[in-house]
């Protein structure tokens, strides 16, 4: 098989350039949620993948050390840094940096559809200007030896769905994988992805093309590859506060019987989550960073279906002591009924 083409058949490997994937499901890049311990936890629990939060290119390259935290990659192989702008030649810089950083991978964002990332142009911004979205990706892709994929959305809204358009160019100038979330950027978060939509992607290129957008279990997964024809899928929030599901999501799409966690495994898992947190940021800083998860982690387990446990989350997500959101956080496990995985 070309390493460039790929059969949408859920038995042949999906290949991003010379690296064959393990599996069909992938996490997400969320900025501010995919930090370095949650990739972590998603990759050891059988993630085919996992993307770094996306880092802004010239902050990248002039060495902001929280971008360098988000771009951080150390205990995961293969390594996908997600780098986003709107000027080719910082695009180009970050991505050698990645590169240098021992990246295998650079995902190019144009997807984000926060108005702080389109305010800038940049993000899914770039589908209301796709000769300068092309600029980019020949920038990126010349700048590097390894893999460039491509992240956007359908459109910038109903009137525009250019994604096909823009993968068939994105294809011609180098990028390996398409993934497709299956909204607009109108419409934020909102309503269902159209799954259906994302199939006129996947005919206008041999590439791997990902599905993505309100993926939250394996009935789900199955349902996104029949009606878009995609390679795979990408899970993104219903990942927080389980990222576990993303592996139980790959060993499903593989025809193995996905064994739920235990609650030991998981309280281990949400544990070293959390420690990572506190040493990559600091102990208050990593700690405040962590409530998302954490309240997640809570939510998920149980515990607000108890009135001691909705307690014990109260205090688990306003505590500002370490040691006891450690304490805390194993005792939210002691609700988990541990259910069938998704």
């Amino acid at each position: 098989m070309s390493m460039s083409v790929v059969a949408h058949n859920l038995g042949d490997a999906i290949q991003i350039g010379p690296l064959s994937l393990s599996g069909r499901a992938i996490l997400a890049p969320m900025s501010g949620v995919t930090d370095i311990g949650m990739r972590r936890v998603a990759h050891s629990s059988g993630a085919s993948l996992v993307v770094s939060e996306m880092v802004a290119s010239d902050d990248f390259v002039r060495g902001c050390e929280e971008t360098r935290l988000r771009a951080e990659g150390s205990g995961i192989d293969p390594h996908v840094v997600q780098i986003a702008g709107c000027d080719p030649h910082w695009m180009g810089e970050a991505a050698r940096l990645a590169e240098a950083s021992g990246a295998a991978i650079v995902d190019i964002n144009m997807g984000c559809p926060a108005k702080r990332v389109t305010g800038g142009y940049a993000g899914s911004a770039l589908m209301r200007t796709p000769d300068l979205a092309l600029k980019l990706v020949e920038a990126t892709v010349r700048a590097v030896k390894i893999p460039v994929t491509l992240k956007m959305r359908l459109g910038w809204d109903d009137s525009t769905h250019n994604a096909a358009e823009i993968a068939r160019a994105a294809e011609a100038a180098g990028v390996r994988l398409i993934t497709i979330h299956g909204r607009t950027r109108q419409q934020f978060y909102k309503g269902r992805a159209d799954w259906s939509a994302i199939r006129r992607v996947v005919q206008a290129t041999n590439l791997p093309v990902i599905a993505n957008g309100d993926c939250a279990s394996l009935a789900d997964a199955r349902a996104m590859l029949e009606a878009s024809g995609a390679a795979g899928v990408m899970i993104g929030r219903a990942a927080v506060g389980r990222p576990w599901l993303v592996g139980e999501i790959a060993s499903g799409l593989a025809g193995r019987a996905p064994a739920p966690r235990s609650v030991a495994q998981k309280r281990e898992a949400a544990l070293a989550h959390l420690e990572s947190l506190i040493e990559t940021m600091g102990a208050l800083t990593g700690l405040r960073h962590a409530r998302k998860h954490l309240s997640a982690y809570a939510d998920h387990s149980g515990a607000n279906s108890h009135a001691d446990g909705a307690a014990l989350r109260l205090r688990l997500v306003t505590t500002d002591c370490p040691i006891e959101a450690r304490s805390l956080l194993g005792r939210v496990f002691d609700f988990d009924p541990v259910t069938e995985a998704a």
